[in-house]
């Protein structure tokens, strides 16, 4: 709450008063209705105009994100998006050596040969889907505020069962007579796949022989190469490493580990290997002898810069079904190809493995925040053309009636606070009010049909400055949690209004007292919608009208949209509206 150049008694005097109509008032919402007569002070609410326009985007920057989608999506506003990942491939470790011995001091031949290659992409999955940490999701609990609930109805709690190391969502009578602990699959609650999960999906990935930079030429080598989200590898494509079908599942792969000679009194075969949900698949095994095994101790493998020459890049996409569509959403970071390979050793033969892996970055630390990420992979987009009345509607330069929000290389909206210009003559109107901010709000309606999916939160942000509109007691950001428990004073999130209508609430109170109290500038604000408000990196961006600003990250990696109410409405939606909402309280 901040006070407009009053004396410290005034302050008190406001505080006390301020503190009782809180402790009497229920409705939060409804502020200052009844306030008459000799109470020197007044609680009210002021609507204030909104001015947006809506921005197509031709193009935005894709490569080195921490979230990639694969896959396709068709909204039923903005139409069918394709996307597709062309990555390089690094090496576990450079001059690698196969077998026990480099190829110049192999006296005898080792005989390297693949066994199997898999390909692993972990999915998405929320870490705090358990709020009684007891081993099963909260979509699948009882009761999820206990612990001693028994999904399975076998006599075991399912905190018991989480501690044994048995199944909590499988009766079995192996739970009490010899089991082994630890050999079932979790499930997950996996939140990164749209589209029917039912349908198996098909994956093709195929040789690139685009050379990914990672410098730019034209920077004269000193800064980063950006890669953007129309770029086009179709016809640098060769042959096909994969095609294969792959079922999605929200449960741990198990994998049977191999027996250790050397512990006899452990069988290793009895345990498993786990990891988390994703799309684990073979591949090739002719590709990747030709190009990995049988160059060991060549050129093509002595350095990361060699070998990113010498493979240039694979290409991922997912083939489109005539009665299902998905689209994934992962961290590519966390994908690797496995190639698992035996070898002669005198006259054992032995085996090991060999990881590849695409972009790679090491764990934040707090002296090193934002470690560098290793590596190059772009994500392209295919976007259907929007209807016409919507280009029509976005070409405009007068206040919106609709805003376009649509995630990837879609639209945004810029929006202007009081008037479309500088706003000036409204803040020095509540200056010369001397009003006290309580509370500042812009409320966005959704405009579409029950049953699309929606973003689940919008974000906004300063286009001048790329910083987001949270501050204050916004500042810190709460520790646990998913994004969602994020900077909860700042809101954005969707949320269901009066009639089962759906809106999204931002709180700009902050920004609002820098305008009246500290005399700042009231910028043109950007609107666009963020899988993960935690994410506040911007990035080059190109528009249709030839424009090239920089955007929110955030907005590139999410596949959806939504259509909002802007202020220029018919009067059938008045209540519908976008509006700036103040709550203040003014002496009498």
């Amino acid at each position: 709450m901040i006070f407009l150049n009053r004396p410290k008694s005034t302050i008190l005097a406001v505080l006390s008063i301020i503190v009782l109509l809180a402790a009497c008032e229920k409705d939060p919402t409804t502020i200052g209705a009844g306030i008459i007569g000799k109470d020197p002070f007044n609680n009210d609410k002021a609507i204030f105009d909104v001015f947006a326009n809506n921005k197509k985007i031709r193009a935005v920057r894709t490569n080195k994100l921490p979230i990639y989608q694969l896959g396709t999506i068709t909204h039923p506003v903005y139409g069918k998006t394709e996307a597709t990942i062309t990555s390089q491939v690094r090496l576990g470790s450079p001059d690698p050596t196969f077998g026990d011995l480099s190829a110049a001091n192999e006296e005898t031949p080792e005989n390297e040969t693949v066994d199997s290659v898999y390909l692993y992409i972990p999915f998405l999955f929320s870490p705090n889907s358990d709020a009684d940490n007891d081993g099963v999701i909260d979509r699948l609990d009882k009761d999820s505020t206990d612990p001693n609930s028994d999904f399975d109805g076998d006599g075991f709690t399912d905190i018991q069962e989480k501690n044994r190391g048995s199944d909590p969502l499988v009766a079995d009578s192996s739970e009490t007579d010899g089991f082994v602990r630890d050999q079932f699959a979790g499930t997950y609650e996996v939140d990164s796949i749209y589209g029917d999960r039912d349908k198996p999906i098909t994956l093709r990935l195929q040789r690139s022989t685009y050379f990914l930079r990672d410098l730019d030429p034209n920077t004269n080598f000193q800064e980063a190469q950006e890669y953007y989200s129309n770029q086009d590898f179709s016809s640098f494509l060769t042959e096909e490493i994969a095609l294969v079908d792959a079922e999605i599942s929200d449960k741990d792969i198990l994998l049977p580990k191999k027996d250790d000679p050397s512990t006899e009194d452990v069988n290793e075969a009895e345990q498993v290997q786990r990891l988390p949900p994703g799309i684990r698949v073979k591949l090739d095994n002719d590709f990747f002898q030709r190009n990995i095994l049988d160059k060991e101790g060549g050129s093509e493998l002595l350095t990361q810069g060699n070998f990113a020459d010498f493979l240039r890049g694979i290409h991922f996409s997912l083939e489109q079904s005539t009665d299902a569509e998905h689209m994934l959403l992962f961290d590519l970071r966390n994908a690797n190809i496995t190639i698992f390979y035996s070898y002669t050793a005198g006259e054992e033969t032995k085996s090991k493995d060999f990881p590849l892996n695409f972009i790679t970055q090491a764990a934040p630390t707090q002296q090193i925040p934002n470690p560098q990420v290793f590596g190059n992979a772009v994500n392209s987009f295919i976007n259907e053309d929007y209807p016409t009345e919507i280009l029509e509607a976005i070409a405009t330069k007068e206040n919106a009636r609709r805003i376009y929000l649509k995630g990837g290389a879609g639209s945004f909206a810029e929006i202007k606070l009081f008037d479309d210009g500088s706003g000036k003559e409204a803040i020095k109107q509540i200056q010369a009010n001397n009003w006290i901010i309580n509370e500042a709000n812009l409320v966005f309606y959704i405009d579409q049909e029950p049953g699309v999916i929606q973003p689940p939160r919008l974000y906004l942000f300063n286009m001048e400055t790329n910083a987001p509109l949270i501050g204050g007691s916004d500042a810190q950001a709460p520790q646990g949690g998913t994004h969602f428990d994020s900077y909860p004073f700042y809101g954005g999130l969707l949320e269901e209004g009066e009639g089962s209508t759906l809106k999204y609430t931002i709180k700009i109170t902050d920004y609002i007292n820098d305008l009246v109290v500290r005399n700042a500038e009231n910028a043109t604000l950007g609107l666009t919608i963020t899988p993960n408000i935690g994410i506040f990196n911007v990035a080059d961006a190109m528009l249709e009208d030839g424009t090239q600003p920089e955007l929110p990250v955030a907005a590139t990696l999410s596949p959806l949209g939504t259509v909002l109410y802007g202020s220029n409405v018919a009067a059938a939606d008045q209540n519908k509206k976008l509006q700036l909402e103040i709550f203040y309280t003014e002496a009498n």
